[in-house]
């Protein structure tokens, strides 16, 4: 059953059922009940969605919404299965579309991946909009280094992990960037996506398209200081060593509220990894 036999009535249900917040099992119970099987459900619900989407970004002159990684859906397990690890899941919001993951990673993964940076890191860089090209901003004041997709064993197995875990090819990933904040450093609120108007973009969006997910991976845990904040959200995210934080964003715009910082770390130091996810296969 196709979404095309969708009744209009019906149709403006899931809308408004969607639009209202409801759960999945409240959107989908009309087509159950009208004898869909699930998986018809699903599709029907997802396409009648994703149509509203775009005709609502095409009517406000806003980006198309895109496919994002989707780790869990509403009320789901605590514990997931992400290839090698069994990870926790600690907290869900919907918008701004974040999930907080417990032990992600093992203490001694994290310990080697301090180690492997420790040396190399240098001041962290921000990508020029204009150029495209990198440079050091005063909103930006870690150190980082870079290490290229399937470097080592280490980074291989965090990779896919994390491809297991939100459901994402490890192609379409980024190489991982590990940062290290010293006290008073920070990541004033910004966003990770690339903004298509500026010329600097065209470049990089020609190596795997727009980004549409990010996984911070936190490696220690700072005495003090040093949260994830989502200033749309009203929410942040503790540094706990093993942890992760992931949130997607479905468009270039700052309706996904995706926007974040690093809050300065004010004892100690911290140090994280993060994985940036692109819409296809990143070169």
């Amino acid at each position: 059953m196709s979404a095309k036999q969708i009744t209009p009535e019906l149709r403006q249900q899931i809308i408004d059922q969607a639009r209202a917040g409801q759960p999945p099992e409240v959107v989908l119970k009309p087509l159950l009940d009208n004898g869909w099987e699930e998986q018809q459900a699903i599709d029907a619900v997802e396409s009648v969605t994703r149509d509203f989407l775009a005709e609502h970004a095409r009517v406000h002159a806003l980006p198309s919404p895109v496919r994002v990684p989707a780790p869990i859906g509403l009320n789901g397990p605590s514990l997931v299965r992400a290839a090698d690890r069994e990870v926790q899941v600690l907290a869900s919001l919907l918008l701004p579309r974040i999930v907080v993951f417990g032990g992600l990673l093992s203490g001694e993964e994290c310990d080697e991946l301090v180690a492997m940076a420790r040396e190399r890191v240098a001041r962290s860089s921000v990508v020029n909009i204009e150029t495209g090209g990198d440079e050091i901003h005063e909103a930006r004041t870690s150190e980082g280094t870079y290490f290229a997709r399937g470097v080592n064993a280490v980074c291989r197995r965090i990779e896919a992990r994390i491809a297991a875990l939100i459901d994402w090819p490890v192609e379409n990933g980024e190489g991982l960037q590990v940062l290290r904040y010293g006290v008073g450093a920070q990541y004033k609120p910004h966003f990770d996506y690339f903004d298509p108007q500026r010329p600097g973009m065209h470049s990089i969006l020609k190596r795997g398209g727009q980004r549409v997910a990010s996984v911070v991976m936190y490696l220690n845990t700072p005495r003090c200081g040093g949260a994830t904040t989502f200033p749309d959200g009203k929410f942040e995210v503790g540094a706990i060593k093993g942890n992760a934080v992931f949130f997607s964003y479905d468009r270039p715009h700052p309706m996904t509220r995706s926007l974040h910082g690093g809050a300065p770390v004010t004892d100690g130091e911290k140090w994280v990894a993060t994985k940036w996810l692109r819409e296809g296969p990143h070169t």
